[in-house]
């Protein structure tokens, strides 16, 4: 139950707050509280969501790997319910539950599928780090704001 909490909440709020983090530490740690560009956000951002990305994908894939599931294998019934309301033809349908069920079966089977890993890498890589961006950036707002106030 909690982990599931944590995935949800963690590219919306943890990566922001944690690109946030990185620039008021690097502040306190430099002793250097001077007007911050957006540039320094955008990159401590972008740092951030990528380590978590990576960090993210690897907690994910060794969880899956021990225990043989995740949220795929156990939403896959679901998950052909909903590809079979799509507007789409039957055969486009069809291959689509036909590499969903591989990766399932790949899963379940070995506790790996090199495409979920990929694709979960990628997802985490453009989410988290988009997020980062963001979290950096207002995260400059912020602390620009703060230190005007303390001169």
């Amino acid at each position: 139950m909690v982990v599931p909490v944590i995935k949800s909440l963690g590219c919306c709020v943890l990566i922001p707050l944690a690109a946030f983090a990185s620039l008021l530490l690097d502040q306190k740690a430099n002793h250097n509280f001077s007007k911050l560009k957006i540039k320094k956000g955008v990159v401590f951002g972008l740092i951030t969501g990528l380590i978590a990305a990576f960090f993210g994908t690897f907690f994910d894939f060794f969880i899956t790997l021990l225990t043989h599931k995740n949220d795929l294998v156990l939403t896959f019934p679901q998950l052909v319910n909903t590809v079979n309301d799509f507007p789409i033809d039957s055969v486009t349908k069809e291959e689509i539950i036909r590499i969903l069920s591989n990766i399932v079966e790949n899963i379940s089977n070995d506790g790996f599928s090199s495409l979920y890993t990929f694709s979960l890498l990628a997802n985490n890589i453009v989410m988290n780090s988009i997020f980062g961006i963001l979290g950096g950036i207002i995260g400059v707002q912020i602390l620009n704001s703060r230190n005007k106030n303390l001169e």
